[in-house]
């Protein structure tokens, strides 16, 4: 009997589709992605069950009570729906209005290593503004559904009476898309749903400036990137600390810092950075967080400016954040990234179906309320007779029908009647009771009139919102810093500045040796058979070009080059700048940071190209650059010329040529192969360069051209006695 395979092929699309898409969009429609009113299912069950557990109001209960009666329509285990709690708390401070009134610990949200008490030890309730949040559900406002085991049920959604979706950040990560959501002042958000409601085209950024988080900080306006935000749903903006320094005790005190980051995360960055050497101001730095709240306190050296470090700091630590907004929002069960203004105006049309839902409610019940006082309206007509046909029928279950009979009314109108006790059977009782008919026609009909007026839904929206601002509305926590392009310039390392000798070895050394040790120094030590070919008087902030043998040029600063000694061989320029393998050094120029001037390349074909420095000055701190000179022929000699002068060329079969810098046309293209200078002959080529002052000529006049390309003039014996010209 043949047996079915163990593993059997499938189809990978028809595999995706029903094995991991349910699964994907389960993820993402009932997990992680928040819908309209804020909430994430698993916020929305904890919250439900404190309010039909009566927390809305009164005292506290142990949290672990709370955790056990969610389980009820969470089918979760108690860890993750304590852990739900925690950030919903007031202990915690994610929230800017906390959804949960708690007592105990609960961590912070700054910091990563705080831990929270077991559920056990802490107390919660819900908070004062849960009464907005569930205002009016219990007149039928929003969907309820079974929960999984369909034992009881729940709100599809909470009818909050205000935008919480943009009050209190969520946060969440569904299979393939996720959400960030920042948080925004509740008075902000509430104005600027008033003003949207009055004027839907109106700029939204004149109430809502940016957004406000429970951390505080300073967050960095910039009107560009907060418009794209507000516009598209997507963006980051910056928000950084705020600190106060203290002169008495010279120190920093760091008291708010971006929502996004954590104390720990900031100390560890720190301390890293100072092990490195890289922040050699600060001498300690500790967590001085107490009961009164956040503190990191940085100690600084005698003669540091705080303001200075700070921006250095904002730069290279997390003392300054980006918060990565991504708007995405579940809307009648459907993922969409929106802006401000159409989250808003989703929530507007969602709060007012709650709205009306609510009047049809009301109108229901008081339109069965009306229905029973007309009936015991007409039993007014005669009581007599209503006492009568209830005394004189004999069977209890007749006493409605006859009752219907008799004065004409419907059965529930009956039953009422019926019920009424003995003793109220009188006419002021009935009089009492009749005359509320037109009162209740009266508000039936005005009920009726709201609910086909979009205008009269909007100002209860308006009112509700408030009363909401004038109960609950805050300061804001977060500073908004508007001078953005002064604050957030790039931090100068401060770097003593000093006179230095630079001497350049023929192998690629190089030596950095400060004035004042120069006078002390002895002889200048150098490799066997390595030899000093330049030596340049600079500064400290001196800019190095190294050219290299693959026609590629390393840019580094003076400071970077270690000082050393005469006694010392110095740093090898390859090693120090990372070259290639095989890679030599065949010139160095040093500059300022002005770049004034023009480089000659000399080549061994006769050749020369005249480039202006400022090609190598870039505005990036760029450490390589390519194509940096010809490498169609060998380069013999690299002069860096800050004034036009005279240069001899010797040739190696003994000729020389004076000419003028000035001859040279100069060139734009850095990897230009120049302009012919001197002449090659048979079996000859350019040996070196040198300015006329450098040389051993007397003769000046016979081996200066007038033109060139010349071939030059032999050397003369006289004009070769300087060990300058001898050639290697």
């Amino acid at each position: 009997m043949a047996k079915n395979p163990i593993i059997e092929l499938q189809n990978i699309t028809e595999t995706l589709e029903t094995n991991y898409m349910p699964y994907a969009m389960s993820v993402i429609v009932s997990r992680a992605i928040p819908e309209i009113d804020g909430f994430k299912p698993a916020h929305r069950k904890l919250l439900y069950t404190m309010y039909k557990m009566g927390l809305i109001g009164g005292g506290r209960t142990k949290s672990a009570n709370v955790v056990g009666q969610t389980m009820k329509l969470n089918p979760h285990g108690d860890a993750a729906i304590y852990e739900t709690m925690v950030r919903l708390t007031e202990g915690h401070q994610a929230l800017l209005h906390p959804l949960v009134d708690s007592k105990g610990n609960f961590g912070r949200q700054y910091s990563r290593d705080m831990a929270y008490a077991a559920s056990r030890y802490t107390e919660v309730k819900l908070s004062k503004i849960c009464g907005e949040v569930f205002k009016d559900i219990d007149k039928e406002t929003v969907d309820l559904v079974d929960n999984y085991d369909g034992t009881m049920q729940e709100p599809t959604l909470l009818p909050v009476s205000f935008p919480n979706i943009l009050v209190n950040p969520n946060q969440g990560i569904a299979v393939g898309m996720a959400s960030n959501i920042c948080s925004f002042n509740l008075t902000e958000i509430c104005e600027a749903t008033i003003n949207m409601m009055k004027n839907p085209d109106g700029d939204i950024m004149e109430v809502l400036k940016a957004p406000d988080f429970s951390t505080g900080g300073e967050i960095i306006f910039e009107e560009s990137v907060m418009r794209e935000i507000y516009e598209t749903g997507r963006g980051s903006f910056k928000i950084r600390a705020k600190y106060e320094y203290d002169k008495k005790e010279h120190c920093i005190d760091i008291k708010e810092i971006p929502y996004t980051t954590t104390i720990e995360a900031i100390i560890e960055k720190i301390i890293e950075l100072i092990k490195a050497g890289k922040l050699k101001e600060i001498s300690d730095i500790r967590d001085e967080t107490d009961l009164k709240g956040l503190k990191i306190t940085i100690d600084i050296k005698r003669g540091t400016d705080p303001d200075k470090l700070m921006a250095k700091l904002f730069k290279m630590t997390p003392l300054q954040d980006s918060f990565g907004c991504n708007f995405n929002i579940l809307v009648e069960g459907s993922p969409m990234v929106l802006g401000v203004k159409d989250i808003i105006s989703e929530w507007l049309r969602f709060r007012k179906s709650c709205i009306k839902r609510g009047i049809r409610f009301d109108i229901d019940k008081k339109s069965a309320k009306l229905h029973l006082l007309r009936g015991l309206e007409k039993i007014l007509l005669d009581i007599d007779k209503a006492i009568k046909i209830v005394r004189e029928t004999d069977e209890d279950a007749m006493v409605v029908p006859n009752l219907m009979e008799g004065f004409g009314i419907d059965e529930i109108q009956a039953e009422y009647v019926a019920e009424i006790k003995l003793r109220n059977l009188n006419k002021e009782y009935i009089l009492k009771r009749t005359a509320e008919i037109k009162e209740l026609e009266d508000e039936i009909a005005e009920l009726k009139d709201t609910l086909e007026k979009n205008k009269k839904i909007e100002k209860i929206i308006e009112k509700q919102l408030k009363e909401i601002i004038k109960k609950y509305g805050i300061e804001r926590k977060s500073t908004i810093v508007y001078d953005a392009d002064e604050d957030l310039a790039e931090p100068v390392e401060e770097i003593a500045n000093y006179p230095v000798m630079m001497f350049i070895t023929k192998d690629g050394y190089v030596k950095k040796i400060s004035h004042q040790a120069l006078r002390t120094s002895g002889e200048q030590k150098v490799k066997e058979n390595d030899a000093i070919v330049q030596c340049v008087d600079t500064d400290n902030l001196a800019e190095v070009l190294v050219f290299s043998s693959s026609g590629e040029v390393y840019k580094t600063r003076g400071y970077e080059i270690p000082d050393t000694k005469a006694s010392l061989l110095g740093e090898y320029m390859p090693n120090l700048l990372s070259m290639g393998e095989g890679e030599r050094v065949v010139g160095i120029v040093v500059t300022d940071s002005e770049y004034k001037g023009n480089i000659l390349f000399c080549f061994e074909n006769g050749k020369m190209a005249k480039i202006d420095i400022k090609g190598y000055e870039t505005k990036q701190n760029r450490k390589k650059l390519i194509n940096a000179y010809s490498t169609v022929s060998p380069l013999v000699k690299i002069l860096y010329l800050t004034e036009e002068t005279e240069l001899v060329a010797i040739s190696n079969t003994g000729k020389a040529l004076v000419f003028k810098s000035e001859q040279i046309a100069l060139k734009t293209t850095k990897n230009s192969q120049g302009v012919n200078v001197m002449l090659p002959t048979k079996n000859s080529k350019l040996a070196d360069v040198k300015r006329l002052e450098e040389s051993a000529i007397k003769d000046v006049k016979h081996y200066r051209t007038k033109n060139i390309p010349a071939k030059g003039a032999v050397l003369r014996p006289e004009d070769t006695e300087d060990e300058q010209l001898t050639l290697f």
